[in-house]
């Protein structure tokens, strides 16, 4: 009988002690799990260093989108060529690691300006050859073209470096008849390069020079710039265009012994004055709300207009059937609250800080476009 209960004392101590160090063991790995799942995601990441971070993975064709249309209103609020090209090289830099812009002139190729590169001032002149190549391949047929690194020649990989996969992205930037610049692109050590997208942005962007240029030659006073042009003689036969070249300033310092003929027509308009010149002309138009103001701050508002046109346009475009149903239940507002509120910010962190301010023209915009005009079909949670 005691040795039977000596049993049943022992067998209550052995459980006893199970659930203590069950216990014990469940405590550790709680506290270790943590630290566990994020060794394991590193180790996950290490394994794949050319895949896509997280958040591209998870982006829907919808943010896609979204972003793609942010970055051509950006290149499109663009009043001046100078302007256009920088917003073309930062969203670009938005999808790519390394980006560059050669401008092509009398026969040569030299870099103007460039982003995500370890010293910035290299590419500042540097020359292209552009006659050989990838780069003679899509200046001459006007086509990106995607490549190796050592194609681009021994000089340029000693001075720049090799992105990680050694693939790169040449893109004419053309404008009318000629390629007027060369943009170039590569992943860098991320490997990030969206080459259908960077195509896309430089073909926008060559759209909206020629759009700007084509508004300064019929009316050189709307953004304060009244350019003096000067048409070179040409045959009768030929027909003079009226574009102007936006790297007419821009003179190559390494230019060939022996120049190529560059596919110019022989017709080319050129700016040649200042926006000192627009202060000397015929005062403004007295209609014009803008008229008492500085050259820059009345540039400042036009651009903050046109910023928001395009933002309200694009919230138009990806949600048509919401704004007509919005229209016929007079609760737009409601409807399209995240995409109006995303908007707003996105013109109150350009604008917000700047002369601009004052006048809100996004929420004009929305009132004139989106509601065409009518306060009440906003809705009665819309605060003008």
């Amino acid at each position: 009988m005691a040795e039977k209960k000596n049993k049943n004392h022992n067998e209550g101590q052995s459980g006893e002690t199970e659930e203590v160090i069950a216990a014990a063991v469940a405590q550790a790995l709680h506290e270790q799990i943590p630290q566990l799942q994020a060794q394991i995601v590193q180790q996950v990441l290490r394994a794949l260093p050319a895949q896509s971070s997280a958040a591209e993975a998870q982006a829907t064709p919808q943010e896609s989108a979204n972003g793609l249309v942010q970055a051509v209103a950006s290149i499109h609020a663009g009043s001046t060529q100078k302007e256009i090209l920088r917003a073309l090289l930062d969203a670009g830099s938005e999808r790519c690691s390394r980006i560059a812009l050669f401008v092509v002139k009398a026969g040569a190729a030299s870099g103007w300006q460039s982003r995500g590169f370890a010293d910035e001032n290299a590419v500042k002149d540097f020359p292209l050859d552009l006659h050989s190549g990838p780069v003679a391949h899509s200046y001459q047929n006007r086509v990106a073209t995607p490549c190796n690194i050592a194609e681009m020649g021994p000089e340029f990989v000693e001075l720049f470096g090799k992105p990680s996969n050694e693939q790169i992205l040449i893109l004419p930037l053309a404008l009318k008849d000629k390629v007027a610049a060369i943009v170039y692109a590569d992943g860098g050590d991320s490997g990030q390069l969206a080459a259908d997208v960077l195509e896309l942005l430089v073909i926008a962007t060559s759209a909206w020079l020629e759009v700007v240029s084509l508004r300064k030659t019929a009316a050189p006073r709307e953004d304060q710039e009244a350019p003096t042009i000067v048409e070179r003689s040409v045959p009768p036969a030929q027909t003079v265009s009226s574009f102007s070249d936006p790297f007419a300033s821009h003179t190559p310092k390494h230019v060939p012994a022996k120049v190529v003929a560059d596919p110019v027509p022989a017709a080319e308009i050129v700016e040649v004055a200042s926006a000192h010149a627009a202060s000397a002309a015929a005062p403004a138009v007295a209609t014009d709300p803008l008229a008492g103001l500085s050259p820059e701050d009345a540039d400042t508002h036009r651009k903050a207009q046109r910023f928001a046109r395009l933002l309200v346009d694009e919230i138009k475009l990806y949600n048509q059937a919401k704004v007509a149903e919005g229209r016929r239940n007079k609760d737009l507002y409601d409807r399209l609250k995240e995409d109006i509120d995303k908007s707003r910010g996105t013109f109150q962190k350009r604008y917000g800080s700047t002369v601009a301010a004052t006048a809100d023209y996004f929420q004009s915009e929305l009132v004139r476009s989106l509601a065409e005009d009518d306060l009440s079909v906003m809705g009665a949670n819309f605060h003008r």
